[in-house]
């Protein structure tokens, strides 16, 4: 029986917690700055093509890979595509807004290719896609599938465990295809700790439950 799989939402509206921190507002208006061993830039096209251990950070965003592909529209959006060395991925990492006491709160994540969307804030995390919510330095959530697509704006996650970008299926996924997700209970909860973060890896934040898992049973 073909299995389907459904995209899997997470949205801080559905934590239960007051006061949910959101992804860093500020970083959309910051300049884009990259540092990578070589350019290619078109004046005429709005299109630069940096090569070589590249590193953009964009206020909080932290973006790395071996290439990175930017391009700018005529409003001034800007919008890039990171791409990793082969058998390795691209990386991210955003800070998000907390209340003035909570603990920081970071999301990362790593994929292949990584898209990042100006214009409608978004991040695509494409082909082994992994994305993970810290707290006051501890990992609360993790969640892998082949397409996971981030929504600045929202806080919203779509995940998608069986479909690559070009809509066939994906053997890197996960065992199946399936979506993987391990989900920190919510805060106050009786027995609810935060698993350690890894060594030298900052802080992350929540962002919601499983609507479902779809597609039978796991």
């Amino acid at each position: 029986m073909k299995q389907r799989l459904f995209p899997l939402v997470l949205a801080t509206a559905l934590m239960g917690v007051a006061g949910v921190a959101q992804a860093e507002k500020a970083d959309s208006s910051k300049p884009m700055n990259i540092e990578a061993d070589a350019l290619r830039h078109d004046e005429l096209k709005q299109t630069s093509v940096f090569t070589g251990n590249v590193v953009m950070t964009k206020g909080t965003i932290v973006l790395r890979g071996a290439q990175l592909d930017v391009r700018q529209d005529a409003q001034g959006y800007q919008y890039g595509v990171v791409t990793a060395e082969a058998g390795k991925r691209a990386f991210f990492r955003q800070k998000r807004d907390t209340l003035p006491g909570q603990p920081e709160e970071f999301v990362e994540g790593e994929g292949e290719v990584i898209e990042y969307d100006g214009k409608a804030d978004l991040v695509k995390f494409i082909r082994r896609g992994e994305l993970r919510r810290y707290r006051g330095g501890q990992l609360s959530d993790e969640i892998t599938g082949s397409i996971i697509v981030y929504n600045n704006l929202t806080d919203v996650f779509t995940v998608d465990g069986q479909k690559t970008s070009g809509g066939q299926p994906s053997s890197t996924a996960g065992q199946g295809g399936r979506v993987r997700a391990v989900l920190a209970p919510k805060e106050g909860t009786p027995g609810s700790q935060p698993r350690p973060a890894a060594p030298g890896v900052a802080p992350l934040q929540p962002s919601g439950s499983l609507d479902s898992l779809g597609g039978g049973k796991p």
